[in-house]
C-alpha cells in the first residue's frame, strides 16, 4: 500500500504532481511582475505596478526589438555571404539504366600483329571498331580501362554533393545604404514610439487614480447628505407629532432623504467603474481589493512625488500674465520638445531613405560569387573519401535595368509623394504641439484658479449649514433654507474635490508632456451619472452634479444639474 502511494503511475501522485508543477509555474509567472502592496495604494505605487503588466508597453517593446532586426538585416547585405549545402539522391529509374553494366568487350578484344600484310591489319582493326572492341561508346562502355567509367554521372544508383556557395555585393548603385538608413529610421520611430506609449499609459493610470479617488470622494459626501437628511427627517418627525409642524414639512423631508438613496445607488456605481478601469489598466482581477490612498481633500494639495521633478520647472513659469507668454519653442523650454514631433520628423527620415532607395533601383549592382562542391556516385550507399569529384567556380554577376514598364518611375513617384506628405505632415504636427501645450497650461491655470477659488467655500458653505440646522430646530426657518444649504454645501465639497483631482491630472499632463501623443490631455474622464436632489420651491436653486468634463466650471455645470434633478 505504501508503495502504491508513492508510485508515479497512481491518479493521486499524478494529481499532486500536477498541482506542485502548476504552482512552480505560478510562482514563475508572478516573479516577473511586482505583487500588488497591501493597504492604500499611493499613485507612485500604482505606476510601479502599471508599466510591467502593460500590454501596450509589450507591443512597443516588441517593435523596438523588430526594428532592432532589420537594423541587423540591413546592415548583413555589405557583408560577404558563406552557404553550405550537402544532398544525397538515390535514382530510382533512369533512361541512361545499364549501359555501365558491360563488364569487357562483347567479342574478342583487339590484337595488333605488327608482322602481318597490311590487308590483315586494316581487317582486325575493322572488326574490332565494329564489335566495340576498340574506342569504347561516349558514356563509357567498351573495355574498362579503369574507375573512370564507373565514376561517370550517368544512371548513377547514389550521388552525394557537397557545396559552398561565397557571395559578395562589390557595387549596389546606393541600395544597401538606403535600406539601412531605412532600417535605422525604422528603429529610431520605434524607441520614440515606445517613449509615447510608457507616458501615455502613466498619464491614463494617472487619470484613472485620480478618478476612482475622486467618484470616492463623492460617494462620502453623498452618504454625508444622506446623514444630513435622515436627521431633518427625523426632527420633522418629531415636530409633527408635537403639532408645530404640518404633516407638509414632514412629507417634504422624506421626499428629500428618499431622493438621496438613488443618487448614492449611482455613486457607488460609478466608483466601482472608475475601480474597474484603473483595475483593467493594472491587469488586476475584477474582483482584486483595491484602495486608494490618495487626499483629494488636502487643503495643501502637493504635486504627486512621481513628477515632482518636472513639475518644479513647470511651476515656475505660471506666472505668466497670458497664454502667449508660455514658452513653445524647445531652445527656449527643453520640457516642450514633443516626442510627437520626433516621430513625425523621424518619418520624414524614413521616407528621404526610401526616395534614395526608390532612385538606386536605377542603378547597376556588381556583386562577386564563387561556388565550390564535392560530388560522388558510389556503388554502395556511403561513398569513399576518393570518390568525391571537386567542381570550383569563380565568377562576377552584373545586373542592369533595361525595361521594366515604367515600375521604377512609380515607385519613385511614390516614394516622393510619400516625403511630401510626410514633410507637410511634420510642419502641421508643429503647429498642433504648439496649441497642444498652451492647451495644457491653460488647462493647468485654470484648474489651479478654480481650486484655488473653492478655498474658504467649505468652510463657509459649512457654517451656513450649521447656522440653518439651528434657526430650523429653533422654529425660526422652514425646512426649504435648510435644503438650500445642505445642496450648498453638497455643491462646495464636490467642487473642491473635483477641482483637486483637475489639479493633480493637469499636473501630470504638463509633467509628461514632451513625451505624450498630441491630445492626450484633452480626452474626458468616463461621465458619471448625475445625482438627484429635491427640488426647492424657487427655480434656479444649484445642486451638485457627479461629474462633468474635465476642467469645466463646476458650479455652472450644477445648476444645470439641479434642474434636471428638479424634474425627477
Amino acid at each position: 500500500m505504501r508503495n502504491r502511494s508513492l508510485s508515479v503511475s497512481s491518479p493521486t501522485a499524478v494529481c499532486c504532481l500536477g498541482c506542485a508543477l502548476l504552482a512552480l509555474a505560478g510562482s514563475g509567472a508572478s516573479a516577473q511582475t511586482p505583487a500588488v502592496p497591501a493597504g492604500p495604494l499611493t499613485l507612485e505605487q500604482v505606476l510601479q505596478l502599471a508599466e510591467p503588466r502593460s500590454e501596450s508597453i509589450a507591443i512597443a517593446e516588441a517593435a523596438v526589438r523588430r526594428a532592432a532586426g532589420d537594423v541587423v538585416r540591413a546592415r548583413s547585405g555589405r557583408l560577404p555571404q558563406l552557404s553550405a549545402s550537402a544532398s544525397y539522391d538515390r535514382a530510382l529509374a533512369s533512361e541512361f539504366e545499364g549501359l555501365f553494366d558491360a563488364t569487357g568487350p562483347p567479342c574478342d578484344p583487339f590484337a595488333a600483329n605488327a608482322g602481318a600484310p597490311l590487308a590483315e591489319r586494316v581487317a582486325e582493326i575493322e572488326r574490332a571498331i565494329d564489335c566495340g572492341a576498340i574506342g569504347g561508346s561516349f558514356f563509357g562502355g567498351g573495355q574498362d580501362t579503369g574507375d573512370d567509367g564507373n565514376s561517370l554521372p550517368f544512371g548513377r544508383k547514389n550521388t552525394w554533393r557537397v557545396n559552398l556557395l561565397f557571395s559578395q555585393a562589390v557595387y549596389s548603385g546606393g541600395r544597401l545604404e538606403a535600406q539601412a538608413n531605412l532600417a535605422h529610421a525604422g528603429q529610431e520611430s520605434a524607441g520614440l514610439a515606445l517613449t509615447g506609449a510608457r507616458a501615455q499609459l502613466l498619464f491614463d493610470v494617472t487619470q484613472a487614480y485620480y478618478d476612482a479617488a475622486l467618484s470616492e470622494r463623492l460617494v462620502t459626501i453623498a452618504e454625508a447628505t444622506l446623514g444630513q437628511a435622515e436627521a431633518t427627517l427625523r426632527q420633522a418627525q418629531v415636530a409633527f407629532k408635537a403639532g408645530t409642524q404640518p404633516e407638509f414639512e414632514l412629507l417634504r423631508a422624506r421626499v428629500t432623504r428618499d431622493n438621496q438613496a438613488p443618487a448614492i445607488i449611482r455613486q457607488r456605481a460609478a466608483h466601482q467603474i472608475a475601480l474597474l478601469r484603473l483595475r483593467q489598466l493594472l491587469e488586476l482581477p475584477a474582483s482584486a481589493p483595491l484602495q486608494l490612498a490618495a487626499l483629494l481633500d488636502d487643503p495643501a494639495l502637493p504635486p504627486p512625488p512621481a513628477f515632482a521633478p518636472r513639475l518644479a520647472a513647470a511651476e515656475a513659469v505660471l506666472d505668466v500674465k497670458t497664454l502667449a507668454d508660455v514658452p513653445t519653442d524647445p531652445a527656449a523650454n527643453p520640457d516642450v520638445d514633443r516626442n510627437a514631433v520626433k516621430e513625425v520628423a523621424a518619418v520624414v527620415q524614413l521616407r528621404e531613405a526610401a526616395l534614395a532607395a526608390a532612385r538606386a533601383e536605377r542603378m547597376p549592382s556588381v556583386s562577386l560569387n564563387s561556388s565550390y562542391g564535392r560530388v560522388a556516385y558510389p556503388s554502395g550507399l556511403a561513398p569513399g573519401f576518393g570518390d568525391f569529384r571537386t567542381n570550383w567556380t569563380v565568377g562576377a554577376t552584373v545586373q542592369v535595368p533595361i525595361l521594366t514598364g515604367g515600375r521604377l518611375r512609380g515607385e519613385e513617384m511614390v516614394a516622393r509623394a510619400d516625403l511630401e506628405q510626410a514633410q507637410v505632415q511634420l510642419k502641421q504636427v508643429s503647429e498642433l504641439a504648439d496649441l497642444d501645450t498652451r492647451s495644457a497650461w491653460a488647462e493647468l491655470v485654470a484648474a489651479r484658479a478654480a481650486w484655488e477659488a473653492s478655498a474658504n467655500t467649505i468652510e463657509q458653505a459649512n457654517r451656513a449649514y450649521e447656522i440653518a440646522d439651528v434657526r430650523y430646530r429653533a422654529g425660526v426657518s422652514t425646512q426649504l433654507e435648510l435644503s438650500d444649504s445642505r445642496l450648498l454645501l453638497q455643491q462646495a465639497e464636490a467642487n473642491r474635490a473635483l477641482a483637486a483631482r483637475d489639479v493633480q491630472v493637469a499636473r501630470a499632463r504638463i509633467a509628461l508632456l514632451p513625451d505624450l501623443p498630441l491630445g492626450a490631455g484633452t480626452t474626458p474622464r468616463p461621465a458619471q451619472p448625475q445625482r438627484p436632489f429635491t427640488a426647492p420651491s424657487t427655480p434656479g436653486t444649484p445642486a451638485q452634479p457627479l461629474g462633468g468634463g474635465q476642467f469645466r466650471n463646476a458650479t455652472t455645470q450644477t445648476q444645470a444639474a439641479g434642474q434636471t434633478g428638479g424634474r425627477q
